[in-house]
This record gives C-alpha cells, structure tokens and sequence, in this order.
C-alpha cells in the first residue's frame, strides 16, 4: 500500500509518500519562520494563506521525487487535528479533494499521533508496548502506548507546554523566533554559576507537567542579573536544565507505573541535545532503551502522517465525504487499530 501525506497544522508545509514495503519514497518539507519572523511568533491567518501557496507544488514535488502518480497512490492521509483550524482546514480541503478526485480512501490523521509514531520510519523502531514523551510548543505529555490507537495519557501540560516554555523564555531573553532551538544554542555557552532553577510539580505525586511558573521565574532572574553575554548563557542553561530534569523525572516515574523498559521522546523539543543525553543516560542505568526519530522528523512533516494515515486506511479506517479540522482532540480518543 503506498499512502501520501500532507501535514499543514501549524508552520510547515510537509507532503511525503510512504510505502509498507519499500518505507519512505519522498519527503519534501517549507518552513514558513522567515515569514512569521518579524511577528516574533506563528500569525494564524499568515500561516493559512502561505499553506495555500505551497501545497500544491510540494505534492507535485513529492510525487515527482517518488517516481509515482495518482495510479500508484492508494490513500490520502491528512492532518485532521490538533492545530490551528485555518492552517487544517487547508490540508483537510486538499487531501479530501485529492482523494476524492482520484477516487481513493481518504483519513485524517492526529498530529500527535504522527509524532508518536515518527520513530517507527527509522531502521531501529520500537516494540510495542512503550512509554511516549510527547514534547512540542503546544503539547507535553506522557502517553502508555500498548499499540496503535491504544493510549492511555498519563500526565500532560497543564499550562504551558514544553516548547512553548521555551520560546517564550527565549524571547524575555531577547532571541529571534523561533526562541527555542535558539535559546538551546545560547544553553550550550552557558556553565553552572550558582543558580538552581525550580524543577516544578516534582515535589507532588502525579505525572502532570508546568511550566509557566517556571518562566515567570527565568524572567525575575533575567530582570535581577547582570545583562552580559555570559550571564545570558548561565541563565539560559539553568532554564534548559530545570526543564530537562523535570521531564526526566517524570518519565522515571511513569515507567516506574508502568513497568515498561523502552521510552520513545517525540515531538519538536525531542530535538534537544541535552535532553536526548539525559534520558539516554537515565534508561542505560535502568537497563531500558529510549528511541526518537531522526531530527527532521521531531519537527512537523509530511512522513509522519503519511505513515499514521497507511497504519488506520490498511486497518479500514476512512474518512467520510465530509472535510473538517479538529482543533482539539483529545489523543486518547482514538480507535485502536487491530
């Protein structure tokens, strides 16, 4: 079966094709941060319109880069949701019409789903069932995963997510969008100076995750410190590292619940090399194995929900005529695939 994927939830534009037996044909990729740059963040109406300029061509690309055309297409997948309802509607509108003019099932995908499963497109994918770390700017959370369509949230975000955290620390500190990957690279200057940031919600029972107090806290900082450069990078690896420990903290616990020996981290904050390290370190010593797709699959792409949409359209999940966005979805909703 051979799926092609669109994936418009957010900033990037992303079409890949996916075969189940010759893997990943094509992948083709536009990130809209030289457009929402100057807004210092994602402007909803922008990112819809730029995702009207790009889709088509990029699907043309993709199927190009394949060596396919419509006659080899099986099924059209599309991200459904979560996001922002413009930036879907575009995907959902494209994908549906596409499907229904070729005359092929069509399903939309859950992004965080695709997020989850980005790790199965490497070589080295994981066995069900495992531990998922779900870390981006609009989500953190943990999820046990005993198959596909098979999640029970453990613990989630309940206010400011992960990478979100992130890059509203970066742009206190005065970095350009997008704050975070920057604010990671400022990090790696940084050298422990005697601050010890708040690691918050660990001192509690319980799986949730928080990070705006944390925030406010890196700002009151700012605002009492010197404003060198090397101080910058002190504060910045202090943010990274409360950020990070939290995470781990909380990954040991769940899979001190669970019982299981293998976390996957997914997600756009996945990227992280600090955090990558630390949990590496912290499931060798628990005799376990962590996994995480490659870089440019932590981010937003097509491939991702080309490989989610063939896993539901081979299981017979379709999607109606009926094109819609679902802003909100909760993960644990879905069905399971058999």
């Amino acid at each position: 079966m051979r799926v092609i994927g669109i994936e418009t939830s957010c900033d990037e534009t992303g079409v890949a094709v996916y075969d189940d037996k010759l893997g990943l044909l094509s992948h083709v990729l536009y990130s809209q941060v030289k457009l929402h740059a100057d807004y210092g963040g994602v402007v909803p109406e922008l990112a819809s319109r730029d995702h009207v300029r790009k889709i088509v061509p990029l699907i043309k690309q993709a199927l190009s880069e394949a060596n396919s055309s419509l006659n080899d297409i099986d099924g059209v997948a599309y991200t459904k949701g979560p996001g922002l309802i413009g930036a879907l509607l575009v995907g959902a509108c494209v994908g549906r019409s596409l499907a229904y003019a070729w005359n092929k099932p069509a399903i939309g995908v859950h992004h965080m789903e695709g997020h989850l499963l980005a790790p199965m497109l490497e070589e080295n994918a994981p066995e069900f069932p495992f531990l998922a770390l779900l870390v981006s700017g609009g989500h953190s959370m943990l999820v046990q995963v005993e198959g596909i369509g098979r999640y029970q949230v453990l613990g989630e975000s309940v206010d400011d997510a992960a990478g979100e955290a992130f890059d509203k620390t970066a742009k206190l500190m005065g970095l350009d969008y997008p704050g975070g990957p920057r604010l990671a690279k400022l990090a790696q200057k940084g050298v422990p100076a005697g601050y010890k940031f708040p690691r918050p919600m660990t001192d509690r029972p319980g799986l949730d995750f928080s990070f705006s107090g944390l925030k406010t806290f890196t700002a009151n900082t700012i605002a009492a410190e010197p404003n060198d450069d090397q101080t910058r990078a002190n504060i910045a690896r202090a943010f990274e590292e409360a950020v990070v420990d939290t995470l781990a903290i909380k990954c040991k616990r769940a899979l001190k619940q669970t019982g299981y020996t293998r976390l996957v981290i997914a997600g756009g904050v996945s990227a992280n090399t600090r955090l990558r390290e630390s949990l590496a370190e912290m499931m060798t010593k628990l005799g376990g194995q962590v996994y995480y797709p490659r870089g440019e699959f932590c981010t937003d792409n097509g491939a991702m929900i080309a490989y989610a949409g063939l896993q539901r359209l081979r299981a017979g999940h379709i999607e109606g005529l009926e094109v819609k966005g679902q802003p909100r979805w909760p993960l644990d909703t879905l069905p399971a695939v058999d």
